[in-house]
């Protein structure tokens, strides 16, 4: 199928041959023709013909060797052989070649074989080869083909093809023409940074500077920052015409279909920033190039291209990576990563991102229709450093700030258009998928109230509580150990009393992630290493740990090891330096911070001892303290207990505690039942009876948890299922003797007597 573009082509020929009255259309009419075409114009000129000179040659041609038709006389155009053998030949080509349309480029190529032609012959007058065609048409490369010294083209629709084929057009981006459009956002701060990367490039071998840091901590922004200096004007004379240009790996794989494609387009790129003094290419991800274009381990890349021009300081370039990149790829070319100056660009804390996030404030503000308040951008910068776990300031800030502006715009014109930091806490929530409770900016009420919250679900433990409550608010005062945990402790006491219960609840309600381990899964040597990671040569060696890769991605949680007296002795020398320093280094050499970890360990040592009655006179609670400290010091040894904040040992339950626990679980399962329609009430004769039942000091609240299970809920399943409650309904728990009755009402009688 011809093309639209060489359908018109061909009837310019025709209607050029009519125009000049003569009896046929030959081929190079058509080349007459092509030499309007603007695709056919660009092969032409692209593969060193000069289109003027063509069009001069085939005028004199028209007037010299084509006799035309009288006026008045009547005539019928007709077709040469060599059109029709042109037109076919290009129609087999382009089958041949898959193609799905016979283009321009095409017919030219067809020409060539026309041995015997004018067209042939003026084509390689100028130097326009068949290969020079058929490489064009089939890499689809611009520049590359033109000879050095032409002096280019005069015609203004000329210049612009000439714009076109230049490889810093077609296949980087300038930064200083989007510095000086006002495209790039301000860079705040990184003032040492700045003026390193500048001493870098003022020197004169290995002047290349590559920045190194976690994703979103501001690597791109370092360059952009450069480029608006530069645009400015604000550095040093030796820097001031400097033009800088971004490299597009994209534009520069797209479309190359033969090998040496790739090759040939980066020297042209490479060439052409040698020929503009003081200019330098900035590569993001550079770790990208170290083996593109490479169709093996040994063969040429990117990376082997620019190592001579990089060594000799023909070229200056700026790279950024990541760690985990410039580990895994890029410091493993050693030859290209010595011709680079590492500049390592750390995160910001958060008062910096502060001052980022106002200065970027004006251009969010400015696209959103909005206004951001202080406190807010302060909020996002602190909310999003403590629930943002897995990735970096000032990114994860800077989005908060953006999402905000545009929730606050979608909610509509009545709405006020000023961001305060109930919004910001609105995203993050969304964001993070946690409450918004949990991500209140005002932690002075949570913590004001956090005992008495804990009491609430939680009986009989009142000093445990106070003790573990006052440990939290001394560190959120400031008053803690610097870089130690906010707290370390130890629960001890008997089982069911509540030492789980309390972590989980402490977690709920500070709003914070919930992390616990149970400890008889690391009984053995080996088990140990799957909290730190396998070593390497094992299994799994590059997975990392469970402890330390859940504490980086939740750094604010509270982290429960559940029976640590079950855990291999080594787990206690782990935890040792995490008390102490705060930190765990897992096997890849990344460290976790447990600043701001609440570090709970629940023990049942000392138990069995506790509950063995004391022979003779003295006080019996004293005695069981003293029993059980024993028996603690028995397990764990001196440098362990040392490191602890606090040796908490919970209560034994008495029998009122047990009375509150059963209207906890009453509530609990009026909660489960809401679905089913179903409510229960118990007496306070039943009440005291299951509190009497299910009471063992030993045992805690357990026994109470299965006396509920055989008493009640069994009997409510079978009801529920198929009796009286399947549609819902009220059910009355009473005491009959030594054994519970359930009075039962349908949910129909019960409405119909709420409605009497």
């Amino acid at each position: 199928m011809i093309s639209k573009e060489l359908s018109e082509t061909l009837g310019f020929a025709v209607k050029e041959a009519k125009k000049r009255r003569h009896e046929y259309v030959c081929v190079e009419h058509v080349l007459y023709a092509i030499l309007h075409d603007d695709s056919g114009v660009d092969i032409i000129e692209n593969c060193g013909g000069n289109v003027d000179n063509l069009k001069a040659l085939l005028e004199k041609f028209f007037s010299e060797r084509i006799e035309c038709i009288p006026e008045g006389s009547e005539y019928v155009l007709q077709q040469t052989i060599g059109f029709q053998r042109v037109i076919q030949r290009a129609v087999n080509h382009a089958r041949s070649a898959e193609k799905q349309e016979v283009a321009v480029g095409d017919i030219l190529a067809s020409i060539f074989q026309e041995k015997n032609s004018h067209a042939d012959n003026f084509l390689k007058s100028e130097g326009v080869t068949r290969f020079d065609i058929l490489n064009y048409i089939s890499h689809d490369i611009h520049s590359e083909f033109v000879k050095p010294g032409d002096s280019g083209l005069s015609r203004p629709d000329q210049r612009e093809k000439k714009k076109k084929s230049d490889p810093l057009a077609l296949f980087t981006i300038d930064l200083m023409e989007r510095a000086a459009q006002g495209k790039l956002d301000p860079l705040i701060g990184r003032q040492l940074e700045l003026e390193r990367t500048m001493q870098v490039l003022c020197r004169r071998r290995k002047n290349n500077p590559v920045f190194v840091g976690d994703p979103g901590v501001g690597k791109t922004a370092m360059a952009e920052g450069l480029v608006q200096r530069i645009a400015e004007g604000d550095v040093p004379d030796i820097l001031k015409d400097i033009r800088i240009y971004a490299l597009d790996l994209g534009a520069l794989l797209a479309g190359t279909k033969f090998r040496g494609d790739f090759e040939q387009r980066l020297k042209g790129v490479i060439s052409k920033l040698i020929s503009i003094p003081n200019s330098i290419l900035f590569i993001d991800e550079i770790h990208t190039i170290v083996g593109a274009g490479a169709t093996s381990s040994g063969s040429m890349d990117a990376s082997n291209i620019l190592k001579p021009v990089l060594g000799s300081g023909d070229l200056r370039c700026i790279g950024s990576t990541t760690y985990e990149e410039y580990k895994n790829h890029f410091d493993k070319d050693r030859a290209f990563s010595r011709r680079f100056e590492k500049i390592e660009i750390a995160e910001p804390p958060v008062d910096e991102t502060v001052k980022i996030l106002k200065g970027l404030r004006s251009r969010y503000e400015a696209h959103h229709n909005i206004r951001y308040s202080d406190t807010a951008l302060k909020a996002a910068a602190e909310l999003a450093a403590k629930h943002l776990n897995d990735r970096y300031l000032p990114d994860k800030a800077i989005d908060v700030m953006d999402e905000a502006g545009a929730f606050v715009r979608l909610l509509g014109s009545t709405r006020r258009k000023r961001i305060n930091p109930s919004d910001i806490e609105k995203i993050v929530a969304k964001m993070a998928r946690i409450p918004t409770r949990s991500v209140s900016t005002n932690d002075r009420t949570n913590l004001s109230t956090l005992e008495s919250r804990l009491k609430e679900y939680v009986y009989g433990q009142d000093e445990a509580i106070a003790s573990l409550v006052t440990s939290i608010k001394r560190s959120r005062a400031g008053l803690g150990f610097p870089g130690h945990p906010i707290g370390s402790f130890l629960f001890t006491g008997p089982t069911g009393v509540g030492k789980t219960e309390v972590a989980i609840q402490i977690a709920k309600n500070l709003g914070i992630k919930f992390m616990r381990f149970d400890m008889s899964e690391y009984m053995e040597k080996h088990a140990i290493a799957r909290l730190i990671g396998a070593p390497p040569g094992y299994i799994g060696f590059d997975q990392g740990g469970l402890l330390t890769d859940g504490i980086r991605k939740h750094p604010y949680c509270v982290l429960l090891l559940d029976e640590i007296e079950k855990a291999h002795q080594d787990l206690f020398s782990i935890l040792l330096q995490v008390m102490d320093h705060a930190t765990l280094t897992d096997n890849n050499g990344k460290k976790a911070d447990f600043r701001n970890v609440i570090m709970i360990m629940t023990s049942n040592a000392g138990t069995r001892e506790m509950s063995a009655q004391t022979i003779g006179f003295g006080d019996p609670k004293s005695d069981t303290a003293f029993k059980g400290k024993k028996a603690i010091e028995k397990i764990f040894n001196p440098e362990f207990r040392n490191r602890l904040d606090t040796i908490i040992t919970f209560n034994s339950l008495s029998t009122d505690i047990m009375g509150l626990i059963v209207d906890k679980f009453v509530k609990e399962l009026n909660d489960q039942l809401i679905p089913r329609k179903v409510r229960i009430e118990i007496s306070p004769e039943a009440r005291d009876w299951m509190a009497q039942k299910g009471h063992d000091p030993r045992y805690g609240a357990r026994p109470l948890t299965r006396l509920m299970q055989t008493e009640i809920k069994d009997v409510l399943s079978d009801e529920i299922l198929f009796g009286k409650l399947e549609k819902g309904g009220l059910v009355l728990i009473e005491r009959d003797g030594d054994k519970l009755s359930f009075q039962m009402t349908t949910r129909q009688t019960v409405i119909a007597a709420a409605t009497t």
